[in-house]
């Protein structure tokens, strides 16, 4: 069909070339080329030349490989991106009975359609176009290098979508084959790449480990470093409270470029265990991606919950024990829900205490959760256990304020120290 869009003369000189000498074709295509690649409307043109050179009667595999190579740099240097698209899908389909003997060329033709294709925002179809290279060949040698430069920017072309399933699984072929590769930038691509699929997982403490270490990568202009100290900040803000997100906080904080990101002073608030106010989530919330805002199983956002989280721990540092209505009107929640909040957190140890659910009260054991999972039997005992330990602690440190206090009576009145001591 494309070669019966072709102009006339081009036809005529093809048809020519097919009824010459075998030997004198090779010659006469590469000069018709240049004539094609000369004309103001190539397209077609150049279509028909493609099928005209991979008919099985023109010329053999190993002049017609050639031939197609400089075909496919015209097919590059077509200024109209539809066109490009047309010639190359169109070329594509021709070589796809004899692409054994062309991989190079059809790998070249893919990612010329690729280019034009993330030209036109249109990232899937360009993902897709570059995921049908043929990367385990006999027929040449493809470097680790190479491979996984190909399937690290399938990955980021699915990301532009956020499809991160299809993402996440070249990713992962990429993953096995990355610790061959030498190239720091193509090491950090997958490092950027890993975070985002984690971020949009809901792995938040994991996402915010990779863009930390990401931002002190010297071989990135320092406002991406920043902007990557940011998407850590962000997701560590978003991560569930406990013991682990804690220690995230922490070296997140002592970061000596903290300060510079504007998720700072959510930041400071959670690491200082304060508790946050709505229009401080509001803010926050305005700088957060779709994804990030998605609702949970629960019907409330990531966000949502994490604040509640948050104040929830705040609330455990702040008052030995709370009411379970008190507890709800602090996280802005009804009695029930504040509760069900404390019990998950409470199971999973990443809070310390126990609930009296007669009394309707929650004691807190003023400690971070241990964040191991807890289950209800043997609770008490632990609860017991520590209670009697915090008892002994107070009672010791009580013994040696006694102590202290005699040691200073016996130095300054040593009389009225020893008439007393002996009295008693």
């Amino acid at each position: 069909m494309a070669a019966s869009k072709a102009s006339s003369d081009i036809t005529s000189a093809l048809s020519k070339l097919e009824s010459s000498s075998t030997s004198d074709r090779p010659t006469g295509y590469r000069k018709l080329l240049e004539q094609i690649t000369s004309s103001p409307t190539p397209a077609s043109n150049l279509a028909a030349f493609i099928d005209s050179i991979l008919s099985p009667e023109s010329v053999g595999i190993v002049s017609a490989r050639p031939l197609l190579a400089s075909a496919v740099e015209a097919i590059g240097a077509l200024q109209d991106t539809e066109a490009k698209i047309e010639v190359g899908t169109h070329a594509l389909s021709i070589l796809q009975p004899r692409v054994v003997s062309f991989e190079e060329q059809d790998a070249a033709i893919r990612e010329i359609i690729a280019d034009a294709y993330t030209s036109q925002d249109d990232f899937i179809e360009a993902a897709k176009i570059l995921g049908g290279i043929q990367l385990e060949s006999s027929q040449r040698k493809i470097s680790d290098d190479a491979k996984v430069k190909i399937w690290m920017r399938i990955c980021r072309l699915y990301l532009e979508d956020d499809d991160t399933t299809s993402a996440e699984s070249y990713l992962n072929r990429a993953k096995n084959l990355l610790y061959k590769v030498d190239d720091p930038e193509l090491n950090l691509t997958f490092q950027l790449s890993q975070a985002r699929i984690l971020d949009a997982r809901r792995r938040f403490l994991d996402a915010s480990s990779v863009f930390h270490s990401v931002s002190f990568a010297p071989t990135i202009a320092e406002e991406e470093r920043l902007h990557c100290l940011s998407a850590a900040f962000t997701c560590a803000v978003l991560a569930p409270a406990g013991p682990q997100r804690s220690r995230v906080l922490a070296k997140l904080y002592k970061d000596e470029r903290a300060p510079q990101v504007a998720e700072f002073g959510i930041l400071e608030k959670m690491f200082l265990d304060r508790l946050l106010t709505k229009g401080e989530v509001e803010k926050f919330r305005e700088g957060l991606k779709p994804h990030q805002l998605a609702k949970t199983s629960d019907g409330s956002t990531v966000l949502a919950k994490a604040v509640v989280e948050h104040n929830l721990l705040s609330a455990s540092r702040l008052y030995n024990n709370i009411g379970v209505n008190e507890l709800g009107l602090l996280l802005d929640l009804d009695a029930e829900k504040a509760e069900q909040y404390a019990a998950t957190m409470l199971e999973q140890g990443r809070l310390a205490g126990r609930i009296d659910q007669i009394d309707g009260v929650i004691f807190f054991e003023g400690v971070e959760g241990s964040g191991e999972r807890v289950g209800v039997a043997g609770r008490g005992d632990k609860v017991v256990g520590r209670e009697v330990r915090k008892w002994d602690e107070k009672v010791k440190g009580i013994a040696e304020e006694v102590e202290r206090v005699a040691s200073l009576l016996q130095s300054q009145y040593p009389d009225f120290a020893s008439a007393n001591m002996v009295g008693a």
